[in-house]
């Protein structure tokens, strides 16, 4: 699996932890709920099946799984990464590439700051929270799969695209 080779080494697309966050400031909602989650899941099916992806997608409210597809090519090992990713997100409500960015940018190990293990946690990307505007972290949308910075990518364009969708994102 991609996830299982992209080992904590720097490969993370030239991202920088100021950008990933402003992204997640940017992809904020008005409102989260079932509906929309659906809604966010189906986006995220539509461009990875347009684009013969094989990967997994989850879309949660909280910690309740709402949405989940597992396309051609995927195990349950993506479960498990995207359960794994979703506890970074919990933990900190930013996406697992900024926590994976920041770690680097400032030379600390993330698991240790945190005091968690690396079995149950995992700062690869693929975990984007799902904020709503003045009231916080709501959801999160998983992908895994992908190599990591894929999963990060079909991520944001899925949630770019539920935004101008709804005519909040020009």
């Amino acid at each position: 699996m991609a996830e299982g080779d992209d080992r904590i080494n720097g490969i993370t697309g030239g991202f920088k932890s100021v950008d990933l966050a402003r992204d997640e400031e940017i992809l904020a909602l008005e409102s989260f709920d079932v509906a929309e989650a659906l809604e966010i899941g189906e986006i995220a099916y539509e461009l990875a099946t347009s684009k013969k992806l094989s990967c997994a997608i989850e879309v949660r409210i909280g910690t309740w799984t709402v949405f989940h597809v597992s396309l051609p090519g995927t195990s349950t090992d993506n479960d498990w990464w995207m359960g794994r990713k979703a506890r970074v997100v919990l933990k900190t409500g930013h996406s697992s590439m900024f926590e994976r960015v920041q770690s680097e940018e400032q030379g600390f190990d993330w698991f240790t700051k945190h005091g968690v293990k690396e079995e149950e946690y995992a700062i690869h990307g693929g975990g984007l929270p799902i904020n709503v505007k003045g009231k916080g972290l709501a959801g999160i949308l998983l992908i895994s799969g992908l190599p990591q910075i894929a999963d990060h990518l079909l991520g944001i364009e899925t949630l770019t695209e539920y935004l101008a969708r709804k005519g909040e994102v020009a």
